[in-house]
């Protein structure tokens, strides 16, 4: 275990010490904090923490290493990573290395030994907020590291999307029988994404945030999947504007998290910033269709403003909200009741986390199946 001092220090001055854990040195981001008890892995490779500094609620983290198999993207994106007692010793059939080996290895810098929970409960009451872990070398007086916290770049206003998606489109075929095709947008896609589509026998065509509506139909796409990201939504300006071109082509939509905030711009509502956010893989979503409580995976800091209630006129037809977090009521979903597009603000890819809303990969092929017929 690591003996090298370290200290986060928060942007309204408050500062907590510990030691070291990852790399030596000195970073910046959102400090947020996640609920998950397991799954992360998938939370340091999931790109829609880029520039974050993740506060792990569990105490005990790295307990089954890191393994080849897990990870949901090229690398790790979180900007720094926050533990109580990390594991001493990994165990698991499947670990080749352990976590803060792996941490260090990517440059990612993190701190351990401090009390999370006085933490959480901070970032609870105070909001998400701007934060430094410093340590090594990069340790100073606590003055100029608050100076250096407050200079860093706010998450509010960022346009993070086309640092983290491909910049290159590519295809997960099919498993088995190919029966669609859809155009993904990449705004920081998760592995298990296109993944999830192709059990299901759908070919997914993977293409860069500044993809052209003409890219998005070369390959005659049954339908349009816009993902997960990081960053404002208020900022995407260019998905957006392509999603209204899918839109207007009546071609069926579903979008996750970011894309579930890129759907409520298309549409007319706005957008806004939650105080600490949801992150974690134990947040209860009602579906008001049906009534069904289900258990489900987020990753957001931003939602939408859009009513309760009765469907909304849009440019588009008739919207309603579908889901609502039963935890502050937030908008967890999005629907048109006259075109076939939908969306979510969780992860129904699930990984890690439950699967309780796997179906709606299903739903999707169901509105291609209907299109097609």
């Amino acid at each position: 275990m690591s003996t090298t001092p370290a200290v986060l220090v928060l942007e309204d001055g408050r500062a907590f010490r510990g030691r070291a854990y990852g790399a030596v040195g000195e970073t910046f981001g959102e400090a947020v904090f996640s609920t998950g008890m397991t799954g992360y892995q998938e939370t340091l490779t999931d790109p829609s923490y880029h520039r974050q500094v993740v506060v792990m609620t569990a105490p005990h983290i790295g307990n089954t290493g890191v393994n080849d198999e897990d990870p949901e993207s090229r690398r790790i994106w979180v900007a720094g990573y926050v533990v109580r007692d990390p594991a001493r010793t990994p165990s698991n059939w499947r670990s080749v290395r352990s976590l803060d080996e792996e941490l260090a290895a990517q440059g990612v810098v993190g701190i351990s030994g401090i009390d999370t929970r006085a933490l959480t409960r901070h970032l609870r009451e105070r909001g998400a907020m701007r934060a430094g872990v410093f340590s090594g070398p990069a340790l100073g007086d606590h003055a100029t590291l608050l100076e250096r916290v407050r200079s860093s770049p706010q998450m509010a206003g960022a346009n993070l999307a086309a640092e983290v998606a491909t910049t290159e489109p590519y295809v997960v075929p099919a498993l088995g029988r190919k029966r669609f095709t859809v155009a993904a947008v990449d705004l920081g896609i998760k592995g298990m994404t296109p993944r999830r589509m192709a059990e299901r026998g759908i070919e997914v065509h993977v293409l860069p945030v500044t993809a052209t509506l003409e890219e998005v139909y070369a390959s005659d796409p049954d339908g349009v999947f816009f993902s997960n990201g990081p960053g404002d939504p208020a900022a995407a300006d260019h998905p957006t504007a392509l999603m209204r071109g899918v839109l207007e082509r009546s071609t069926p939509l579903f979008g996750i998290c970011f894309g579930n905030q890129v759907f409520g711009r298309a549409l007319g509502f706005g957008t806004f910033k939650l105080k600490y956010g949801h992150r974690g893989i134990n947040q209860p979503v009602k579906d008001l269709a049906t009534g069904k409580v289900e258990v489900t995976a987020h990753n957001h800091g931003f939602a939408v403003d859009a009513p309760v209630g009765e469907p909304s006129p849009t440019p588009f037809g008739r919207a309603e909200v579908s889901h609502v977090c039963l935890n502050d009521g937030v908008v967890e979903g999005l629907r048109l009741l006259d075109r076939p597009a939908f969306s979510v603000q969780y992860h129904p890819e699930a990984a890690a986390g439950p699967h309780d809303a796997a179906y709606l990969f299903d739903r999707f092929a169901a509105l291609m199946e209907d299109r097609r017929a």
